[in-house]
């Protein structure tokens, strides 16, 4: 660290090399697939619960590596940082910011859960998450989340971690 950052209390963004991986997940989750094809409501929940899911699944791979731990908490960081800043453009005031993402927080450790028993249980397990944590348009099949969230998993399972760190994930 530089003197000139030292006296000025600047530190290293330490969540850096978590970013581009934040926006790949971001990226996934806004894929026209996700909405057009497997019946995501594109709202304002819809939205939210699309990245809860990509990000779950690759918080899940990281978690399997001791070596992406530490970078997981950046990506979860970077969660935190970006959804309270949404929250902020759309009007809520500081006093409440922190009550919002407290429940933010929990509701990603809850889908966390979810998805993880989910994924190891079979596709009926994932389509049962799938609808009782994402936001579906009237009548989609929540089966058809669960098959390309299943597929999307699988197919993170075979990236090697740096590629993972790298935000080389996805097609």
């Amino acid at each position: 660290m530089s003197l000139l950052s030292r006296l000025f209390g600047q530190k290293p963004d330490d969540r850096a090399a978590a970013r581009p991986l934040w926006h790949r997940v971001v990226e996934i989750a806004r894929e026209k697939e996700w909405y057009r094809d497997c019946g995501v409501a594109d709202t304002l929940a819809g939205r939210f619960d699309a990245i809860t899911l990509i990000l779950a699944i690759v918080l899940l791979r990281m978690e399997r590596e001791e070596t992406l731990i530490a970078p997981s908490v950046r990506l979860t960081e970077l969660f935190v940082e970006d959804m309270e800043g949404q929250l902020r453009e759309s009007g809520v005031g500081d006093v409440v910011v922190s009550k919002h993402m407290g429940k933010l927080m929990s509701t990603l450790g809850g889908r966390l859960g979810a998805y993880r028993t989910a994924l190891e249980s079979g596709e009926a397990a994932m389509a049962e998450a799938v609808t009782r944590n994402v936001t579906l348009r009237e009548g989609a099949d929540p089966l058809l989340v669960a098959r390309r969230a299943r597929a999307f998993a699988a197919g993170l399972a075979l990236v090697p971690g740096f590629r993972v760190l790298d935000a080389d994930i996805g097609k």
